[in-house]
């Protein structure tokens, strides 16, 4: 894996990707590169706008994409719900879970969640669940979560998956990309069991520069927070193109296994892709299929062909 970029990347002729929150960063570069490689690929966003101007520039930089906008709102169920409905395609080779909120101030989702947990887990959570008989029918499809360094700040309480004993925003953010790891372990380990080739895989894009760092301190009124998070990110981080490419390693190149973890090979931090440390919680089977369980009852989405 040493050394891989973009220009490794297999063709995707004929293969269709869904994208969250393809409108910018990370996962506008995703999209962006697998449209260059053939795909066709969905531009799963909440903002229309965002998404349309996302796809003209996409366009631009890539002559002949093929992408559309399709409106996904990962904090609003029945949104989850009414894009899987309307997704036209018989066949989905690859879904990238790479929507997510970081370290907001309190807040909940439209059906009542804190939202962090909502939209990075819950939202991904029911989204793969309705998307999962067409995986199944698909052969070599994936499925890749992008979590975060940041999970190792927290493990997830099952007692208290949404914060409702004391919020903390950053151990929030922590909890939710723990569960995105302990989803991708379960799913695994369910996808296997049930003799699928279909593969889940997880990725991290280290330390990139994106809107992500500052939302969190722009919506909450803390000036001095946010022009720190710029500070860092111009002089420290990867680009949001570096950051990507742990995710596009994990959704294209041969031998991905299920399970996987990569982020950026130096320190976690930057770097090309390769295999990353993970907090030994998100192995757990037993946190795993407990997070599933009550993921299943929350969301009211449930994964009838993978039971057990």
């Amino acid at each position: 894996m040493v050394g891989w970029r973009e220009k490794d990347i297999p063709d995707q002729d004929g293969r269709t990707a869904v994208v969250t929150g393809a409108n910018s960063g990370i996962g506008y570069v995703t999209a962006r590169e697998l449209a260059r490689r053939g795909a066709r690929v969905v531009l799963a966003c909440r903002s229309e706008a965002r998404a349309v101007e996302a796809g003209d520039r996409m366009a631009t930089e890539v002559p002949g994409a093929h992408v559309e906008f399709r409106r996904l709102d990962l904090g609003d169920l029945a949104s989850v719900r009414q894009f899987a409905a309307d997704l036209p395609y018989d066949r989905l080779d690859l879904l990238v879970n790479n929507a997510g909120v970081m370290a907001l101030p309190y807040g909940t989702t439209v059906d009542g969640f804190e939202t962090q947990f909502g939209v990075n887990h819950l939202g991904h959570f029911a989204l793969t669940g309705l998307l999962l008989p067409t995986l199944l029918a698909t052969p070599g499809a994936r499925v890749v979560t992008v979590s975060s360094t940041a999970h190792a700040l927290a493990n997830i309480d099952i007692t208290d998956l949404n914060s409702e004993r004391g919020y903390r925003r950053w151990t929030a953010y922590a909890r939710s990309k723990s569960a995105n790891l302990l989803f991708t372990h379960e799913l695994a380990r369910r996808l296997a069991a049930h003799g699928s080739d279909v593969v889940a895989a997880a990725a991290h894009p280290g330390y990139a520069a994106t809107n992500l760092q500052t939302a969190g301190p722009r919506m909450s009124g803390r000036r001095a927070t946010e022009r720190f998070m710029r500070i860092g990110n111009r002089f420290f981080a990867q680009s949001a193109e570096a950051g990507a490419l742990p995710t596009l390693h994990a959704a294209t190149a041969p031998g991905v296994r299920p399970d996987s973890f990569t982020g950026p090979a130096f320190v976690m931090w930057r770097g090309t892709p390769g295999s990353s440390w993970r907090a030994p919680w998100t192995r757990d089977d037993t946190a795993g299929q407990r997070l599933w369980a009550a993921s299943e009852k929350l969301t009211g989405v449930t994964y009838d062909r993978l039971r057990g």
